[in-house]
């Protein structure tokens, strides 16, 4: 095993041996050593499954299929082989984690609903929605950063995605311009991104800290209150992070569920180890039982 899991942040390490149980701690501390496999979605609103998998092997690119759906693929052959194709720049696929796909299908979103995505930018997981819907519907795609905000807007248009309003605004407010208004809310929370560090590039957890923990705690539950406000009752809201950190997973469910009690339902929550193949993830995924608003400020 490779020994380089000892560049990781000392405070980091000695948090991971509190949070992992003693069986799974040395493979995860070895996943952290290994440069995961580029992983990809195809984009079903610009091609097919069958068609870019024949252009993949026209131009000899390597690839497998992932079992975390049947339009993800694992590739083999060099990533730069990957985006000089002209497939690349159209947009025909999508250049993703497998982790990162994996909030949206629990977010099971439905042709015509009304969906927001709250921290959306760079839009990974916004394209995705779109396309599972086939443009159907409405998709609001919010992001605090003009900057992320033009990348998101930038990666919309390339994928072909129609259904989308992009919004620059504070998360933690949006619900009052639209209160009780989605029928599914994700919040794919900015997080201490403890999943996705790679020892050979320390640009991965340069940022890290105890006290930027204490910071993104703050904001993921504000996040995700007003993702919980800005749905209907009967609807689905689905909060997910890319860190193994109990502080901003379970904990910040424990603390929705106790904050509106009564007016939500804990459905099921899933913790992604990192591996050879996948990112460290979280997602926990609520169903709004109840109104959390004030009846005077309901749309409808």
């Amino acid at each position: 095993m490779s020994q380089t899991w000892r560049n990781l942040p000392k405070d980091f390490l000695k948090r991971l041996e509190s949070i992992i149980p003693s069986d799974k701690l040395h493979t995860i501390l070895e996943a952290y050593t290994l440069s995961r496999p580029t992983t990809l979605r195809v984009n079903t609103l610009k091609t097919t499954v069958d068609q870019l998998t024949q252009l993949f092997d026209q131009q000899q690119i390597l690839y497998e299929p992932s079992t975390i759906s049947p339009i993800s693929f694992i590739i083999k052959s060099d990533k730069r082989k990957l985006i000089d194709l002209d497939a690349y720049t159209d947009g025909l696929f999508y250049i993703q984690s497998l982790s990162s796909m994996l909030p949206v299908i629990a977010l099971d979103p439905k042709p015509n609903e009304k969906i927001l995505d709250i921290a959306a930018a760079p839009g990974s997981k916004t394209t995705q929605i779109a396309a599972i819907m086939n443009n159907t519907g409405q998709i609001v795609a919010n992001d605090n950063s003009r900057i992320r905000g033009y990348k998101l807007q930038a990666n919309l248009k390339t994928q072909g995605v129609t259904n989308t309003s992009v919004i620059i605004s504070a998360g933690q407010t949006l619900w009052q311009q639209y209160p009780e208004y989605f029928d599914r809310s994700l919040v794919d929370a900015p997080c201490s991104m403890e999943g996705t560090f790679v020892t050979s590039k320390p640009k991965t957890y340069e940022y890290w800290s105890v006290k930027a923990i204490k910071e993104l705690v703050q904001r993921q539950k504000w996040l995700l209150r007003s993702a919980v406000s800005a749905t209907k009752p009967g609807g689905t809201i689905v909060y997910s992070t890319c860190t193994l950190e109990p502080e901003e997973n379970e904990k910040i469910i424990e603390w929705i569920l106790k904050k509106e009690q009564g007016k939500l339902e804990f459905v099921n929550q899933k913790t992604m180890y990192p591996s050879e193949f996948m990112e460290g993830f979280f997602i926990a995924k609520l169903k709004k039982t109840h109104s959390t608003i004030p009846k005077i400020l309901r749309i409808g």
